[in-house]
């Protein structure tokens, strides 16, 4: 049986939901160094991940395939992507971890072709001396003084910059025709075609036959794939979505409880209820009290 994979914020630090944090700043040798340069597999539930490799390399695992890397390279590991890296000890460059929802909503605003970037695992080498990879540095510095500065407008600073930062990842991308995309191996793309069938109709409570049937596979065969690639089940992968939609509701919207039941297809807030408590050990009602307590309290 397979050990489970571990969920994290950032590596080592226990997971928090993607509505609570918005952007966090380190370099990579700081806390790599402290794993003597080995990052176990994990996940971030709700956060993607870039980084800047500035010095040194190694191999990263994203999903089922591994892929050697040499400064100068970014690496972009979206929300819910099993990773790991082996470093070199020489490694060093800036990594920015962000919730990944807000950065998606403000690609959808202002530049939708965005969204592909942003949910789609790349490994880029670059050439430093191109006028897209000369404008990254400055763009991760200024995340960096907004991380460090705790002012008045730090989230919306930041994560304004983290949009002109992928901006420049797309222009890389674009510059690097065919750009070295990692999401390519087979079992990894029928992940990914999953996934976007999730987004899609995660809200009408269909059943794994229905997903699998699009896909060309049987349910078993649907679940057994997510187990190998994602160390989850198929209806795991679902749940997840439907939750992380939930909670969004619950947090950042006025509606009741039995509204957002219907709005995520569920005929009975009793049902939904049931549901949710399952999957976080509390009602809907209690989960919204708590998070927005929270929310007031600056924790």
């Amino acid at each position: 049986m397979k050990k489970s994979i571990p969920n994290y914020d950032l590596y080592g630090d226990q997971s928090q939901s993607g509505w609570k944090n918005a952007f966090q700043f380190e370099w990579i040798h700081v806390r790599s160094s402290s794993y003597n340069f080995n990052i176990q597999p994990h996940t971030h539930e709700a956060f993607i991940q870039i980084l800047y490799l500035r010095s040194g390399g190694g191999e990263v695992r994203i999903n089922d395939a591994r892929y050697k890397f040499r400064s100068p390279s970014l690496i972009v590991i979206p929300s819910q992507n099993v990773h790991g890296f082996e470093f070199t000890p020489d490694v060093d460059g800036p990594v920015v971890t962000a919730a990944q929802k807000p950065l998606e909503w403000m690609a959808t605003a202002l530049m939708p072709e965005l969204l592909t970037v942003l949910r789609k695992p790349a490994v880029l080498e670059l050439d430093e001396s191109s006028r897209h990879a000369e404008a990254l540095m400055p763009l991760f510095l200024g995340v960096e003084r907004e991380w460090r500065m705790h002012a008045l407008g730090q989230v919306a600073a930041g994560m304004s910059l983290l949009v002109a930062l992928f901006v420049q990842v797309a222009r890389l991308s674009d510059v690097l025709n065919p750009a070295p995309m990692v999401n390519n191996s087979r079992k990894a793309q029928q992940i990914e075609k999953f996934r976007a069938l999730v987004d899609e109709h995660f809200r009408k409570r269909r059943r794994m036959e229905s997903y699998a049937q699009d896909m060309g596979l049987t349910p078993g065969h649907l679940t057994r794939l997510c187990r190998e690639v994602l160390n989850v089940s198929s209806q795991d992968v679902v749940n997840a979505r439907i939750m992380h939609e939930a909670q969004r509701e619950l947090v950042y919207s006025v509606g009741g409880v039995k509204q957002i039941a219907n709005l995520l297809g569920f005929q009975d807030e009793a049902y939904f209820a049931r549901f949710f408590k399952k999957q976080t050990g509390l009602t809907p009602t209690a989960f919204r009290v708590q998070a927005l307590q929270s929310m007031n309290a600056g924790g």
